[in-house]
């Protein structure tokens, strides 16, 4: 190491993982001693704590006020301030408090980028043991700074990013910067320039855990210029995305709000000029057309059905944090998955093993994960003798060199140590060996533990008879010199079958001692082994994933796996699950040496990208969705944090996941399962059908009661209702019948249909259709019973309540013609309805029965007593209505005019 105390120089043009740790030191004027506290008060002062900063954010009194920036809003209150003007107090606070409950909720969700960097500080190791001048001493993390000599450990967390200098067996668990499973061996030997992060072997991460052995680093970053802090720049910097149904609803409202407001004023000159209205007399009508306009309960309607589809999901183990994600998983087409224990089970498993048997002799592993449930048989079928037998000895190496301990928890199997280790066990305890009496019988004398220097564990073993016997595993190539093995070539392309196979290969081999030595070294660990064989390890697909993927293809979904793995192992695990048949394949490399316009193309053709970086995640998400996809992405690490935030739908994992990952994400799976996803994607779909149902339902009454009042005003007619009878029908109906809307069950084939649009508006073309042909025979219907009552000589009064009763009872009969949108709904299955529109029907029945004979209500909304023979007229026109729409749908059906994706 340097001996010069010189100040630190600029950071290197090459990236510090490149330099030797001589050149590191140099640059930033560190000697063996480490710095002096004067020196190290000074680096504080000119480079900051070693802390994240505390993001920007708007004061909650802004935050909260700009949740009613929002042209739906304005519509609702425009719909209060009617109802204020007609004295309905009730109904004008029912209305605010819509408002308010949904502003609240937004500025409650919209920290969510604050409380991912939060998490990301809390991962910052809060103290760090440091050489300063030559006293080994622990100090606040905060203060660390560039140049410091840092000690780590086995259990520590990395407190910043390091430059190590010494590394003895140190692994350390990145998993949360690159997603592997696997503890990352480290060393103090520079690496390339153009290595991937998860390829840094001469690096320690702040954030990181050191799983095993020690080592010792000179700091060459700390706070927001660690990776980690790099991360967190890169959440900051992501703008939140609009669900597909916010911006539908927006766009809708907007609309609406534009038609609304220039019918009325027309409306409003119309009467004054043309039918010689009074000024207050026109402005009455106004009124009447506003409070008809205004759907009032259809957002809290909306809302509660998200609410349900959050619900109904939590049982499908998908926790929701972010209400409107519920639709966004139904809109998705393309799902980014991480692969391991999303698509894979996160449990290494021994699958293939190689031995000598005269000629190269291969045996086949059954049994998936650490459960020992499996056995060994030869492949081909058709071997001579038993395989266990054959391969005693690979499965005592296999066992004894070995620090890992497999025990049942809760029903479940699982490994205590290195994931391969575990595996190696569980393959003795397969293969009918007695794990732990082995062990005894075969005590152990001394070890080497693995050394990335070396590519090998060792571990010396006193045989039953007294001998002393030395097993030793590995890197295969590294175990066959050791063996001096030879086969012409024969071992090499096992090991290369295994690897294309997407393997993880482990070499063992054997030697007995005439004499025990009284301390293992590298000397006893030179030659004169004898070459056991090979295992090869998988971290096996999720059967469930599989289908779960076949799910997705036909419901048009794109599933593209992004994950830190090497290229060839995540090809072979696309294989095995099925994204392709010859999956396409690109690196973070290669993500990196493309523009953004290129990498649209790249993105779109690709089904894995291995070794990738964060920026990676980000970019290609973003190329995703710049073609219009709508994208959900899974992660469980903070190098997930930015492209979770990123995409459409976030989805981190429960289980395995960081506290960073969930609180970026807009949904938690509670079992780390891809199939969870799809059975989300299917209830979000599920969740925006309601929705549709819902305002199919809905606007044709409001559509109804704006055509009444506008004919009565352009035909000089009485007007078939008053406008406390227009507000009773829109309240009492979206309470109850548009409600039970909201708990529709699942339609069948809904999985079958392609992904709507992104850009779809909620009102498609058949929508609109259905909307203005119910609203005008809503509207005919009214009128003919509104003036065949005046005909029979009975008062308005009695000729609206007539009225009012048939449009309720019209909306009954369409509720159960608009349950099925395309699908016929004269079927036992349609007119039984669920236990919601029952229980709803109910409520609608005894409140018109309430609003027509109960004297209190006569009075308020000024009704009278229907007679049997009307009420069955009523009855007979909701039939009548049912009858032609059904006779509608089936000539759209017939005609081939349903657009595409609505069937």
């Amino acid at each position: 190491m340097n001996d010069a105390t010189s100040r630190p120089s600029a950071p290197p043009a090459a990236e510090w993982h490149a330099l030797s740790h001589e050149e590191v030191a140099g640059r930033l004027g560190v000697t063996r001693a480490g710095l002096t506290p004067e020196e190290a008060q000074a680096r504080l002062k000119a480079h900051g704590p070693n802390a994240l900063p505390e993001p920007p954010g708007r004061p909650p009194l802004l935050r909260f006020l700009a949740q009613f920036n929002n042209a739906l809003i304005y519509f609702l209150l425009a719909g209060a301030a009617a109802a204020l003007a007609l004295g309905h107090y009730v109904d004008a606070g029912v209305i605010v408090a819509v408002v308010l409950v949904n502003a609240l909720v937004g500025f409650i969700q919209e920290g969510k980028a604050e409380q991912a960097l939060r998490a990301i500080r809390n991962m910052i190791s809060p103290h760090a043991h440091v050489v300063r001048a030559s006293r080994r001493q622990s100090v606040q993390a905060r203060d660390l700074v560039p140049g410091d000599l840092v000690l780590l450990e086995a259990g520590d967390r990395v407190p910043a990013d390091t430059r190590l200098i010494r590394a003895r067996g140190m692994r350390v668990d990145e998993a949360i910067l690159t997603g592997e499973s696997v503890a990352a061996l480290k060393n103090e030997a520079a690496a390339p320039v153009e290595a991937a992060l998860g390829d840094r072997h001469s690096m320690a991460f702040s954030g990181t855990t050191v799983a095993a052995g020690q080592g010792a680093g000179i700091v060459v970053s700390t706070g927001p210029h660690t990776e980690i802090g790099r991360i967190g720049r890169l959440i900051a910097e992501v703008e939140p995305l609009a669900t597909p149904l916010l911006r539908q609803v927006d766009a809708f409202a907007r609309r609406f709000t534009t038609v609304a407001v220039v019918s009325a004023a027309a409306l409003f000159l119309f009467a004054v000029a043309v039918r010689d209205y009074g000024w207050s007399e026109a402005l009455i009508a106004v009124v009447a057309l506003a409070v008809g306009v205004v759907p009032e309960g259809l957002p809290a309607v909306i809302t509660i059905t998200l609410a349900i589809g959050v619900r109904r999901m939590a049982r499908q183990h998908a926790v929701i944090r972010q209400l409107p994600a519920v639709e966004t998983l139904g809109a998705t087409s393309v799902i980014c998955s991480d692969k391991t224990g999303t698509l894979t089970r996160n449990e290494m498993t021994a699958c293939r093993l190689v031995i000598a048997d005269d000629d190269l002799a291969e045996i086949a592993v059954s049994g998936i994960g650490y459960d020992p449930a499996g056995a060994l048989g030869w492949m081909p079928p058709g071997g001579q003798g038993d395989p266990a037998g054959a391969a005693a000895g690979l499965l005592r190496a296999g066992l004894l060199c070995n620090d890992a301990h497999l025990h049942a928890e809760n029903g479940a199997w699982r490994a205590e140590g290195d994931p391969m280790e575990g595996a190696l066990v569980t393959l003795a305890v397969k293969a009918g060996r007695d794990a732990a009496a082995e062990r005894a019988a075969w005590a152990r004398l001394d070890e080497i533990p693995f050394d990335a220097a070396y590519r090998f564990m060792a571990s010396l073993h006193r045989s039953p008879e007294g001998e002393a016997v030395l097993f030793v595993k590995g890197a295969p190539e590294e175990v066959l010199r050791l063996a001096g093995a030879s086969g012409g070539g024969a071992w090499e392309a096992a090991i290369a079958r295994a690897a294309a196979a997407g393997e993880r290969v482990l070499g063992f081999a054997m030697k007995r001692l005439t004499v025990a030595p009284a301390r293992l070294s590298f000397e006893d660990v030179r030659e004169g082994f004898s070459f056991l064989g090979l295992v090869g390890f998988i971290d096996p697909p999720r059967p469930e994933a599989v289908t779960a993927i076949a799910e997705c293809r036909s419901a048009g979904i794109g599933v593209k796996m992004i994950t830190g793995d090497h290229a060839a192992t995540a090809g072979a695990i696309a294989r095995q699950l099925g994204l392709a048949a010859t999956p396409v394949v690109a690196t973070g490399a290669e993500v990196d040496a493309v523009s953004d316009d290129d990498l649209v193309a790249l993105a779109a053709r690709t089904d894995v990208f291995a070794r990738t970086s964060p920026e990676n995640k980000l970019r290609i998400v973003r190329a995703l969705q710049s073609t219009g996809a709508v994208v959900a992405m899974t992660g469980d690490g903070v190098n997930d944090a930015p492209s979770l935030k990123q995409a459409d739908v976030g989805i981190a994992m429960g289980h395995k996941g960081t506290e960073a990952a969930k609180q970026a994400a807009d949904v938690v799976l509670l079992d780390d399962n891809f199939a969870t996803i799809v059975a989300a994607v299917k209830e979000g779909r599920t969740v925006y059908d309601n929705i549709r149902k819902m305002i199919a339902w809905t606007l044709p009454t409001n559509g109804g009661e704006v055509l009444a009042v506008i004919a009565a005003i352009l035909l000089g007619l009485t007007m078939p209702m008053s406008p406390a009878q227009i507000l009773w029908i829109n309240l009492i109906l979206s309470a109850t019948l548009g409600l039970a809307l909201a708990f529709e069950p699942t339609e069948p084939g809904i999985m079958a249909r392609p992904p709507r649009p992104a850009k779809a508006g909620l009102m498609s073309r058949f929508m609109l259709w259905r909307v203005v042909l119910v609203s005008v025979l809503f509207t005919l219907i009214a009128f003919a019973v509104f003036f065949h009552s005046l005909w029979r000589g009975q008062e308005v009064e009695m000729a609206r309540t007539l009225v009012v009763n048939t449009l309720v009872v019209m909306e009954i009969f369409y509720l159960f013609n608009v349950r099925f949108l395309h699908m016929r709904s004269l079927s036992w299955r349609g007119a039984l309805g669920t236990p919601a529109v029952l229980l709803a029907l109910a409520a609608v029945v005894a409140g018109q029965f309430a609003f027509t004979y109960l004297p209190v209500m006569q009075a308020i909304f000024d009704t009278r007593p229907v007679a049997l023979l009307d009420g069955v007229m009523i009855i007979a026109i909701g039939v009548a209505l049912m009858v032609v729409l059904e006779g509608e749908k089936l000539l759209l059906r017939r005609l081939g005019l349903f657009a595409a994706g609505e069937m």
